[in-house]
């Protein structure tokens, strides 16, 4: 018996290297799906060897900005007409304006867009709202990641029936199986003193991150703990400039900075508190790191911003601190420090959290619902 599958097509911009397009190649099922990908930047990517490594058929457009935006809608309908796609999945900006732009002359029917930003536009590049409410009225669906981004979607005037709610989901007992080795390495590349405490911080530096707030913080932490080492990962972006300058403040032996590191969840497990302070409710749209830190067992200093919303609950599995305040930041940090039973709850209570809500099996079913519906 011939078994046809349902011909699903990703479309994807500014993406390098992306765990969470691999988990969903290695989860969604193979008898029911063909997928292939369209990869939307401005040159190789990590993602794009991934795929071809396991022959996932991709096809590579060159993307540099909205003036490569005409020649890209060309090249993706005539891509999607070759395959005979029947679903289209479109993820981040640039990919959801070219790819439903293309789906929709291509006469598909489904044509599904993830909303990865929430309020970004609103506050900082009104301009491209427009193009925000175009993206919308192309999609046939729009899967908000958080709360937040569904409000957002609604008061874009999206109708509330258009949009689907699915959480980011994780591989949650095979990213707990971290090698000690690797561990051991990135302890010896990072803290080769093992200096004590570490404070981590895995945050773009951009300004609605906040981490101008976390480094005064544990600028005062140093009076109480001065071997400390804060870790500030993903350390570039267009906030750089004036962090440095807060850094200066920061003798350079208790401080490390990681443009990027591909072994993420192993460097969470260097650190001793993790701290993300997102100015704004809305600043985040999910907040990855909100997760990936508690699926590691790390405890939580959090402001609440995109998931943090939905989930997040003082003295239980974080603690909550005001927007952009760094006294409340460093005294949350002391009480970390300083009282192992508030430790162990915030850990324990966190893995109950992420166990419960994030799994890759809850997302993958939910997407597999919407694809086929």
């Amino acid at each position: 018996m011939i078994v046809v599958k349902t011909k699903l097509t990703y479309i994807v911009s500014a993406i390098n290297k992306s765990l969470a397009f691999e988990w969903l190649v290695e989860n969604l099922n193979p008898d029911t799906f063909e997928i292939s990908f369209i990869l939307l930047n401005p040159k190789d990517s990590e993602l794009e060897n991934y795929l071809r490594a396991n022959s996932i058929p991709c096809e590579f457009i060159l993307y540099r900005g909205k003036k490569d935006l005409f020649q890209a809608v060309i090249k993706i309908r005539r891509y999607l007409r070759k395959t005979k796609t029947d679903i289209v999945h479109c993820h981040l900006f640039d990919a959801g304006l070219a790819g439903l732009i293309a789906a929709k002359l291509n006469g598909i029917n489904k044509r599904i867009y993830t909303r990865h930003h929430s309020d970004l536009h609103h506050v900082y590049f009104p301009h491209a709202i427009k193009y925000d409410k175009l993206i919308n009225y192309f999609a046939s669906d729009i899967i908000a990641i958080s709360s937040v981004v569904k409000s957002i979607l609604l008061k874009e005037g999206v109708p509330e029936a258009k949009i689907q709610l699915i959480h980011h989901g994780f591989p949650l007992s095979e990213l707990k199986k971290t090698d000690p080795e690797n561990v051991n390495r990135l302890k010896n590349k990072y803290n080769p003193t093992e200096q004590q405490p570490v404070i981590g911080v895995i945050s773009r530096y951009t300004e609605w991150k906040g981490i101008q707030f976390i480094i005064p913080a544990f600028e005062k932490l140093l009076l109480n703990y001065p071997n400390a080492l804060l870790i500030l990962a993903n350390a570039h972006g267009d906030y750089k400039h004036e962090l440095k300058i807060l850094l200066e403040k920061i003798p350079k032996t208790n401080y490390c900075e990681i443009e990027f590191e591909v072994d993420v969840f192993s460097l969470y497990k260097l650190f001793d508190v993790f701290i993300h302070a997102p100015i704004t409710t809305e600043a985040e749209a999910f907040g990855q790191t909100y997760i990936e830190c508690m699926i590691m067992g790390v405890p939580l200093i959090a402001t609440k911003s995109g998931i943090a919303n939905e989930i997040l609950k003082n003295n239980e599995n974080a603690l909550i601190v005001p927007y952009k305040d760094s006294d409340k930041i460093y005294v949350a940090l002391c009480s970390i420090l300083s009282d192992e039973t508030l430790k162990a709850r915030l850990i324990e209570s966190g893995i109950k959290t992420v166990n419960k809500q994030f799994s890759i099996e809850v997302m993958i079913q939910k997407l597999e619902t919407l694809y086929l519906r």
